[in-house]
C-alpha cells in the first residue's frame, strides 16, 4: 500500500473539503454527477467505519445556477442573497445522493467569529459529536449570506483546517481541481514536477510559484498551504488531491493518481 493509501486507511475521523471548481463545470454551474462519484466514495470510507465530515463550497455556484439572471450583478447583496438560494440547492443536492444510501445529512453555517468565541467553539464540536456519531454526515459551509469582512473566514480551505482542528481529526483532505503542489504553476509550466510530500512548509513557500487563483473559488494555493499549516500546528496531515478526477479517492490509495500530503514535524 502506498503512503496514501496508509494514511487515508489509518485515519478513522476525516474531514473532506469540496472546493467550487471540483462542484462546477466548466461553465460555473454545479456538476451533479461530479458530486455523486464524490459521495459515493465517501459512503465506501464510511462502510469501511470512517466517521466524516464534509465542509463543502458551491452555494455561490448553485445560486447562479438557480437564478442566473443575477450573475453578472456585483453587489454585495446580490451575492448574499445568491449564496443562500444557492445553499438551498447545494443541501438537496446532498440530500438526493446521500438519501440513495439511507443517510441523513446535516447543516452547519459558520464565520470566523463562531470560532472565536469559547462558548460558540463548544457547541459547534458538540454538534458535531452528536451528528458523527448518529450517523449523520455533517455538512459545513461558510455563513456566506451574513458574513461581511470583519466576521468573514474567507476560504473553505482555513474553514476546514479550523473544522479539522476541533473535531480531532485524524486528516483532513483537500479536493481540489489541481493534482496538489508543484514546484512551478502548472497550468503555464509543462516542466512543473508535482511535489508528493512536503515535510517543510516555510520552504515549500520559497520554492514555488504561489500566484493566482481558481476561476470560480476563492482560495489559490497559498490558502492550501496555510490550512496545510494550520492543521499540521495541531499533528494532522493533510492531503491535496484533484477532486475533478473520477474516483480520486480510491485512485490515490492505489497509487493509480498522486497527491501532495502535508506532513507534521510533530512526532
Amino acid at each position: 500500500m502506498n503512503i496514501i493509501g496508509e494514511l487515508i486507511h489509518n485515519s478513522r475521523k476525516i474531514v473532506i473539503k469540496i472546493g467550487s471548481n471540483v462542484l462546477s463545470d466548466d461553465n460555473g454551474f454545479i456538476n451533479k454527477e461530479s458530486l455523486r462519484n464524490i459521495v459515493e466514495q465517501i459512503m465506501k470510507l464510511i462502510h469501511e467505519g470512517k466517521q466524516v465530515i464534509i465542509v463543502s463550497s458551491g452555494a455561490g455556484i448553485c445560486g447562479v445556477a438557480a437564478i442566473n439572471k443575477w450573475s453578472r450583478r456585483g453587489d454585495i447583496n446580490y451575492k448574499q442573497a445568491l449564496c443562500a438560494i444557492g445553499q438551498v440547492e447545494l443541501m438537496n443536492a446532498y440530500k438526493e445522493f446521500f438519501d440513495l444510501y439511507d443517510i441523513h445529512v446535516g447543516q452547519m453555517l459558520l464565520t470566523r467569529e463562531d470560532f472565536g468565541d469559547h462558548m460558540r467553539m463548544l457547541n459547534i464540536r458538540n454538534a458535531l459529536f452528536t451528528l458523527v456519531d448518529e450517523g449523520v454526515v455533517p455538512i459545513i459551509n461558510e455563513n456566506d449570506s451574513v458574513s461581511v469582512e470583519e466576521i468573514k473566514i474567507g476560504d473553505n480551505d482555513t474553514l476546514g483546517a479550523l473544522t479539522a482542528n476541533l473535531w480531532d481529526a485524524d486528516l483532513l483532505i483537500v479536493m481540489s481541481d489541481i493534482d496538489g503542489v508543484f514546484d512551478m504553476d502548472p497550468k503555464g509550466n509543462k516542466d512543473a514536477e508535482l511535489i508528493e510530500e512536503v515535510y517543510d512548509m516555510d520552504g515549500l513557500l520559497m520554492e514555488i510559484d504561489s500566484r493566482g487563483k481558481s476561476s470560480f473559488g476563492t482560495g489559490g494555493i497559498v490558502t492550501k498551504i496555510h490550512a496545510a499549516r494550520m492543521v499540521n500546528e495541531y499533528g494532522i496531515p493533510m492531503l491535496l488531491i484533484n477532486g475533478k478526477h473520477k474516483n480520486i479517492l480510491t485512485d490515490v490509495m492505489e497509487g493509480v493518481q498522486k497527491g501532495t500530503v502535508f506532513f507534521s514535524n510533530r512526532g
